[in-house]
């Protein structure tokens, strides 16, 4: 058992640690202000490999591992949450569906670009009256000669504003619940999709994230991905993996936070005295940094156990269960610590808090969290 970073993953940290600092970090505070997001920033990911490292060079990706791309996912998180779920949703949820379940000449058509930095994905799931009951989605995709015609829409999907790769799920027989779900993959000029407007929210506020309507989309059979009624086992498996960028960039928020406030309080003065002088603060931030470290340590687990082919899918639970509620902890912990200036736009923690919260609810809330846990413990 080695807990340390090999030569490689500790150079890729460096890296992504450098570009988040050089590229992100001058402009995250405009993004989050006007809610969007930098489309030369998303030209730069893409050009740099960024959204395309745990896939293989045979598709034009980077060839790395998913530890590379939690640390990926840590360190850009550290410094805007936006960006790292732009990265995340593309990366664990669009590609992942393509990469594992479809065929050569799919992978060719539709993973390649989006690995090798043409293109960027989105993952439609969610429906404004199903989320985390995935049976109760009304998205229908009928069978028509050797065309899907589908009809419905999802809400929430990530990317969507800019995305040029679009992985949609709907039902093919309501009648069998989640086995009637079926998975496709389609272009964003496709006839009959349309993207709505930006979805307002308290945090990641520079993500784009609408609503997309289907209406009539006609598709070849040859654009559904597995067979049909995979779609459920297909969406559940990008989840699994997805968690563990979740639990890496609700890691990075909070790292960045206390990197935040510790800069802070070294400055700052209180009855004579620097506010890191006092016993009651240096407790604080031991016991925040030993929070952060430890959802550090079960997100690198799990990334470890998914590139070693083991059953990651309860590991990846835990780290994306503990990590997202101390992510929240810290943050407003964080802000407590600086005061009125924590409260103020003047500092990043504020933001750093708003997008806390949603490291709790996206990729299963935390209920659903231990739901794949005890499922796993096989305890009823």
């Amino acid at each position: 058992m080695d807990f340390k970073l090999s030569k490689t993953h500790l150079l890729q940290q460096e890296l992504f640690r450098r570009f988040a600092e050089t590229e992100i970090k001058p402009i995250a505070e405009e993004m989050d202000e006007t809610e969007v997001f930098n489309m030369d920033l998303v030209k730069k990911l893409l050009r740099y490999g960024l959204m395309g490292i745990p896939y293989s060079r045979d598709y034009g990706g980077v060839g790395g591992d998913y530890l590379g791309y939690a640390l990926c996912m840590e360190e850009i998180s550290k410094i805007d949450a936006s960006t790292g779920i732009t990265i995340s949703v593309h990366t664990s949820l669009a590609c992942s569906c393509v990469d594992g379940f479809g065929t050569e000449e799919q992978k060719q058509k539709w993973l390649r670009p989006m690995v090798d930095g043409s293109k960027v994905g989105c993952f439609g799931l969610t429906e404004p009256n199903a989320g985390t009951d995935a049976a109760g989605q009304q998205t229908k995709a009928v069978l028509d000669g050797d065309e899907y015609v589908i009809n419905g829409a999802k809400i929430f999907t990530t990317n969507s504003g800019f995305a040029d790769t679009f992985v949609v799920f709907a039902m093919t027989d309501k009648s069998k619940g989640t086995k009637g779900i079926s998975a496709f993959v389609m272009d964003r000029n496709t006839p009959g999709l349309t993207v709505g407007k930006n979805i307002h929210r308290m945090g990641i506020r520079a993500a784009s994230n609408c609503e997309v309507a289907y209406e009539n989309v006609r598709i070849p059979v040859s654009q559904r991905l597995g067979k049909e009624g995979d779609g459920f086992k297909i969406a559940m498996k990008a989840l699994d993996g997805g968690r563990i960028g979740i639990a890496a960039q609700a890691t990075g928020i909070a790292q960045g936070a206390l990197n935040e406030a510790m800069k802070y309080v070294k400055e700052r003065k209180q009855f004579g005295k620097r506010i890191s002088s006092f016993q009651n603060t240096q407790f604080k931030i031991a016991e925040l940094q030993t929070k952060i470290d430890a959802a550090r340590l079960m997100t690198y687990r799990a990334a470890v156990s998914k590139d070693n082919h083991e059953n990651f899918g309860p590991l990846a639970a835990m780290a994306k269960l503990y990590a997202s509620e101390i992510c929240n902890d810290v943050t407003r912990a964080c802000v407590q610590l600086m005061g009125g200036y924590g409260y103020s736009r003047e500092y990043p923690v504020e933001r750093m808090m708003r997008d806390a919260k949603i490291t709790e609810i996206y990729e299963g809330t935390s209920e659903a969290m231990k739901m794949v846990i005890a499922g796993s413990m096989k305890i009823s």
